[in-house]
């Protein structure tokens, strides 16, 4: 029996089955964001639900809050907490703004930090009379950390207007100059607030209007909806294969068959009846080469599995018995060039370093199906594969040897099989999936009209009763007033 044979398909198998885990990981790693990206589109898009109807409450006819000239300001307070809420969600982060709608010196808290809002045009100060007041009022709110916010377009035109030197505000127009002095002599005289106290909202003063928050609301949708396909695409991105996964492969697969090269190297010396302290610098020199070849072998062993088991649909034992065979063969090949074998002698040689390396796969195969523990029960089953199959070449009859080798020729076949099989089982899957996305996105669809017939292609997709869908006006009529 060839215990070294044996050990060493069985360190081959083991690169393998890692470089195999590498690549679950990764996909596990996929689907678990995937998941969570699910949980976190359907709960951003219940945060702005949520806006809708408290938006909706304050500009209701005939009870809108604040009047027509004010209840714009309401609605930038709820507009800021939900929208900043659900950008949060959407990334898997936190919700941590919220609306404290009491009439107080905060109108938002976000965490412990009390935010006030100025949406204030009149005046064209970009509300800092307001924050001015407001702090009259409420002398320790800067003090207890408290800032103020103004719209978007208000803070960054003010931030302009301050960035711009004397000489450039004349120079730009008279208007600008007046307001360039405005703002100087503000921050001059009310030296308690500064720039650092003041920030952006989420939104412009004219995003928020009364006439305007719909198409706003419509357009954070829409950017919701874009920001969870960026997320799910830099998932996919981040679980591809890489230069650097592979080359790390490629680098421990050369380590362990160079170790293994090593540890088989002086066995065999230490077998021969050589003690360490006798080992010459040939013996070393012979331990050496073999070790060199081993860990060229195992570089190129782990590179290639990577490659194959990642861009092909080939699984790692299947890749690592095509290295393993056809590093095996080119050395008979060049055996061959040299005369040192006969052609009968390279095919016969081929046929068996062919099954030897097919015994293995299968038996890894087997082993990790029936010991679910990544790389060990490759580990496990290759060199319980192996042993039973040295065993049968060592002792067995002919006849018993065929038929093993016959048993183990089903094995593949039968794992060819399933493997196509799996495959198309995948590929129709993801046609029914694409084919259940395209019906529900038309459930979906903000065209009403379009919305109700694809509603009903949806209930009848999945199966629901044809006589509890409701197809028509009467339908409705009938289900509703009956």
């Amino acid at each position: 029996m060839d215990v070294a044979q044996i050990a060493k398909y069985t360190q081959q198998q083991a690169v393998a089955a890692w470089v195999d885990y590498l690549n679950q990981l990764r996909l596990n790693e996929l689907l678990a964001k995937l998941a969570a990206q699910d949980i976190n589109l359907e709960q951003a898009l219940a945060e702005l639900q949520k806006m809708k109807t408290a938006i909706a409450s304050v500009i209701e006819t005939g009870k809108m809050r604040g009047g027509t000239k004010g209840a714009h300001g309401f609605i930038a307070e709820i507009a800021e907490v939900y929208i900043r809420n659900a950008r949060n969600l959407i990334k898997g982060l936190d919700s941590v703004y919220k609306w404290v709608n009491n009439n107080g010196p905060a109108d938002i808290l976000r965490n412990s930090t009390e935010i006030q809002q100025k949406f204030v045009q009149a005046g064209g100060h970009f509300g800092l009379e307001a924050i001015k007041a407001h702090i009259e009022k409420y002398p320790n709110f800067l003090q207890k950390g408290g800032k103020y916010q103004i719209p978007k377009d208000f803070y960054d035109e003010l931030q302009r207007i301050l960035s711009l030197s004397q000489e450039e505000a004349v120079k730009e127009s008279a208007q600008t100059y007046r307001l360039w002095k405005w703002v100087q002599a503000f921050f001059k005289n009310n030296p308690q607030i500064s720039m650092d106290d003041i920030e952006p909202s989420v939104n412009t003063y004219a995003a928020v209007q009364t006439g305007k928050i719909k198409e706003t609301v419509n357009e954070e949708e829409a950017r919701i909806k874009a920001e969870d396909k960026k997320c799910r695409k830099e998932a996919y991105e981040a679980s591809k294969p890489t230069l650097r996964e592979g080359a790390k492969a490629a680098g421990t697969s050369a380590a362990m068959e160079g170790g293994m090269a090593f540890c088989i190297g002086v066995w065999k010396k230490r077998k021969q009846g050589k003690h360490l302290a006798d080992f010459t610098a040939k013996d070393w020199n012979e331990v050496g080469i073999d070790t060199a070849k081993g860990t060229l072998q195992g570089g190129i062993r782990g590179g290639t599995i990577y490659a194959m088991t990642n861009f092909t649909a080939t699984p790692a034992a299947v890749a690592n018995a095509l290295v393993t065979a056809s590093f095996g063969i080119v050395a008979q090949a060049y055996q061959l060039q040299q005369g040192n074998i006969s052609a009968d002698d390279f095919l016969v040689n081929s046929e068996v370093l062919c099954l030897d390396v097919s015994v293995s796969a299968v038996a890894s195969i087997l082993g990790q199906t029936l010991i679910p523990v990544p790389v060990l029960g490759a580990i496990i089953g290759n060199m319980a594969g192996m042993f039973m199959y040295q065993i049968a070449k060592d002792h067995l009859s002919e006849k018993e040897q065929i038929l093993i080798a016959n048993y183990q020729h089903t094995f593949t076949s039968l794992n060819k099989m399933l493997d196509n099989r799996y495959h198309e089982l995948i590929s129709q899957l993801k046609k029914e999936l694409a084919k259940y996305t395209s019906v529900l996105e038309l459930a979906f669809d903000k065209d009403v009209n379009i919305a109700f017939a694809g509603s009903i292609a949806f209930a009848d997709y999945v199966g629901v009763p044809t006589e509890q869908v409701l197809r028509t006006k009467q339908d409705i009529d009938q289900y509703f007033l009956n």
